[in-house]
This record gives structure tokens, sequence and C-alpha cells, in this order.
């Protein structure tokens, strides 16, 4: 019974087999199938290639790499004409653009008015059809390559965003330092900074302004108490004074300013006190010059017609470098060179304040057709050039470069002041070696978001770091531009009238050359403001 179960269960087996191999026969080879074939034949079995894999989950596979190509090459080809945009955008904006329109007198030509002077007019006036290029920092550090001079590459380095700031090494020769340093020991150098004149009550009656009116604008945290940082702001920018809150508290006993010797000066105090106690009270002590807000000399170089021919250069230097048209350059303030001794300093400062409706700008004030105390200098950039290298100090400090935030009261904290520049220059986020040759830039205003000036840019707040040994020689151009474009298109249309007459003059006289005013012919002596 066992052997027949045994012989029925290899039978069964060998059964399947064979099946077995039938089906599989037929799906690989149909056409070698045999209609007379017998399932119940012992056939031995051939040996089979191995069965490929079945070909549908490829194609699967195949219609799913396909999709994610696809998905992949137009994300690719959206990338690309993204940046090809971002490219063409910064290459058309960072293009010198097209000096300011200004108005065409009726049926006059305009063929005797530099080539810059966009002509047009309409009933609303001046029409802004330009726009003041900016360059990109891209990021801190990143560098770009610059053909300034002919035959000569410089490299750009950004040192911070907030101010747009850049420093380019090697952007004058030692011979073009010398030089400038020669020209300036030629013309003579003026101690940069005295005291403010008196007279502030005379402004004050001019402006109309009530002590609570003046206390109301002192009080930036509006807590109806002068606090020592409050005053000691004020002074600096009125009196021209470098007090710390020890002189402010001697200042304080000395006038019996605060009889309850808390520090703070409340709006009864700040009544009893006049506009000039601080003036009369410390030029009746006296004052050093390391109280002075700046201890150095300096003087002002002609960089037009007629100047020394590295000065001129400088000046074209400045416009290629900054991308700004040449009329602008032109029409801005000289070259300002400076020398520091041994403790010599500028304490942190703007090199303009900010532009309100009822503000001046020094440059265009004569085309405002209209008068107003508060003036500013309206310097859109600044490049400041290192004529050595300075044995110890004198480094250039931006207190709060790249800072997340900009508060003016948080300035002084702790008894420490971040825009003393004798004392902190080591606090502060940004400091740059002074390296002969080496220039720095930056804007000391934001862009109005249209392609003009907008407001004043309070991360640009630099100094002059005290020089511990040797000398320290700098020069400064200055661009100045009047947020307010009319002003400036009326500007540049009453400088474009007077080189008019100036050439009608001299074609009278026979002159063959031509030329055009001196900005400095429009603006008073006492007009480049030492901030």
């Amino acid at each position: 019974m066992q052997s027949w179960s045994k012989r029925y269960s290899e039978e069964q087996t060998s059964d399947k087999l064979m099946v077995h191999h039938h089906i599989r026969s037929n799906m690989i080879e149909p056409q070698d199938c045999d209609d007379s074939y017998e399932h119940d034949e012992a056939v031995p079995l051939p040996t089979l290639p191995p069965m490929p894999r079945e070909r549908v989950p490829l194609q699967r596979s195949n219609v799913c790499s396909r999709s994610y190509f696809m998905v992949v090459m137009v994300f690719f080809h959206v990338y690309i004409i993204n940046v090809i945009a971002l490219l063409l955008y910064v290459h058309y904006n960072n293009s010198p653009g097209e000096v300011l329109a200004t108005p065409k007198a009726s049926g006059g030509s305009n063929h005797h008015k530099p080539p810059e002077f966009n002509q047009q007019q309409s009933d609303s006036g001046f029409q802004q059809h330009i726009y003041l290029p900016r360059l990109e920092g891209i990021r801190v550090g990143h560098v770009q390559k610059l053909s300034l001079v002919p035959g000569n590459v410089h490299e750009m380095r950004t040192l911070s965003l907030k101010p747009l700031l850049f420093e380019i090494p090697g952007f004058l020769s030692e011979e073009e330092c010398r030089v400038v340093v020669q020209l300036a020991q030629l013309k003579g150098l003026m101690e940069s900074q005295v005291m403010v004149p008196e007279g502030q009550e005379e402004l004050t009656e001019q402006l109309n302004l009530s002590p609570e009116e003046i206390f109301n604008l002192l009080d930036l945290n509006q807590d109806g108490q002068l606090q020592l940082q409050e005053i000691l702001t004020h002074s600096r920018v009125r009196d021209g004074i470098w007090l710390t809150p020890e002189n402010l508290k001697e200042i304080y006993a000395g006038l019996k300013a605060d009889p309850d010797g808390n520090g703070l000066l409340s709006l009864e105090e700040f009544r009893r006190l006049g506009s000039d106690a601080f003036q009369h009270f410390l030029q009746q002590r006296g004052v050093k010059s390391s109280q002075l807000v700046r201890n150095s000399r300096h003087t002002w170089l002609y960089q037009g017609q007629g100047a020394h021919q590295v000065l001129r250069d400088l000046k074209k230097r400045v416009a290629r470098l900054t991308r700004m048209p040449s009329a602008l350059v032109d029409l801005s303030e000289p070259l300002q060179v400076v020398r520091y001794e041994q403790g010599g300093h500028y304490h942190a400062h703007h090199d303009s304040g900010p532009v309100y409706p009822e503000t001046a700008c020094t440059h265009t004030r004569l085309a405002a057709n209209t008068s107003t105390p508060f003036e500013t200098s309206c310097r859109y950039i600044t490049v400041l050039f290192y004529l050595n290298s300075v044995e110890g100090g004198g480094e250039t400090a931006f207190p709060v470069a790249d800072n997340r935030t900009y508060e003016e009261v948080s300035l002084i904290q702790n008894n420490v002041d971040l825009m003393d520049t004798r004392k902190n220059c080591d606090r502060s986020n940004l400091r740059v070696k002074p390296t002969k040759g080496t220039a720095v830039f930056w804007y000391n205003y934001l862009s109005d978001g249209q392609g003009w000036v907008g407001e004043q840019d309070e991360y640009s707040l630099h100094g002059g770091c005290v020089v511990t040994r040797g000398t320290k020689w700098v020069a400064n151009n200055w661009i100045n531009i009047d947020p307010d474009y009319q002003r400036q298109a009326r500007y540049q249309q009453l400088v474009s009238q007077q080189g008019e007459e100036k050439e009608g003059e001299d074609e009278d006289e026979g002159e063959g050359e031509q030329s055009q005013p001196r900005p400095e012919q429009l603006q008073t002596a006492d007009s480049h403001q030492e901030l």
C-alpha cells in the first residue's frame, strides 16, 4: 500500500512538471508546439534558458523617468530664463544713465549744451526719465573686476551691505598720492573745525520755536525727561564739541542745571537754560582739541578745467567707478584733502544729514527758490582715498555696519559710546586699515525705488580712529545730488545757462576756449560743510 502511494505521488509530480513545461514552451516558442502532444507521455525535459523578467514594470518605469525628465527640464529652463533676466537687469541698472532733464526754451536750440543734458519740458515741470546707477554688493567679500585705467584691472571687494560699502586697492598710484599731498601742502591747510559761533538764540527766534518744542525735539524717546545721551547728541551736532557723560555732569553742576543730581533734565530745568548756555560755559573754561568732534587740518582742491592733470584724472576715475553721469560729478564739491597728526581723530558722524521738506541742499540752495535755516550737504556718495599708510591707528570705523537694527539712543550704553573714536574704535563692527593708494566708497542714501535718492542710510555712520603713531593723509570726493529731483534739475539748468553766457562772452572776446562755471562759483566760500 505504501509503495503504491509513493508511485502515485511520483506520477503526479511528473505530470505537473510536464504541464509546466508545456505552458512555458507555448509562451516562449509557440511555433514549435505540436497539437498531438500527449500530456501523459514521458518526455525528457529539455534544458531551458533563464526566463527573462516581465517587461510591463520596465515600461511603467520608463514612463515615470520620461515624465520626471520633462519636469526637470522645464524647471531648468525657467531657472536659466530667470538668470538671464537678472543679468540683464544688473547690466542696465549699473550702466551710466542719462543726466537730468532740463527744460528746453521754446524755439531754442540746445547744440551749445553739453551732450549729457537731455532737454525735455512739460506742463508739470521737470519730468524724471533717468535713474541713478547703483552698484550691487551681492554679499560681503564678493570681488568684482573693474577696468578703471587703460591696461589695468582693479578688484573691488564688498565690505558691507549696510551701508553698501566697497574697497578698491591700488586705486591711486604712489605718484598720484604724492602729487595730491604736495598740491595740498602748496595751497595750505586750515583747521578743520572750530566751535560753532554763537547765535543759536537768533536761529530759535527765526524758527519761532518755544522751549517746549525744542524740548520735545531733543526728547527722542518721549519720556518727558532729557537723558545724558539725548543732550550729548544735540551738543555734538550743534556746538561741534565732543562731550562725554562725565563732562556733561560737570557742566550741569557748574550751571546748576540739575538740582536733584539725577542726571536728567525735566522741562522746568530745561527752561532755565539758554540756547547758548553750554557754549558760554565751555568757552569760559576752555576747550581742548581732543574735545572737538574733529581734530585735523584740511584744504580743497579744484578738479575742473585748468586743474592739475592728476586731479582731473582722479575725478574721471571716480565717475567710472561709481558709474555716475559725469555732469553730476563735475557739479559736486571739489576734492578735500585732510591731514591728521598724531592724536588726530574724527568721531563717528554721517557725511550727509536726512532731508526733510523744509531742508535745503547746500549745492542747490540757489535754485531752491526759497530760504530755509536748515541745510545739509546732500552727499549721495562718499569716495575716500588713503594717501599714505599710517604707522599706528587711523582706521576708518563703521560702528553699526551690517547691524540688524539702528537706534541712535542705543549708541551710548553702559558708559560705552560707540561714536567715540578715541576710546571705542575696537568696538566698531567694521574697521578699514588705511593703506596707501586704496579707495573705499559707500552710499550715504538709499534708493527711493524709482532710480533716485531715497532716505538717509543711517548705517553709513563712520569715523576716523585716533592716530597713535605717525601722520594720516586722506582725500574725499563727494557726489552731491539733491533728493528733490526738481531742485536738482533747476540747479543744472542754472549752471547750463551760466555756461552759455560764459561761452558768449568768450566768443565776443575772440577766445576759442569754452568753459563751464565752477560749482563753487555758485556757492559761498563756507558752503562746504564739515560733516
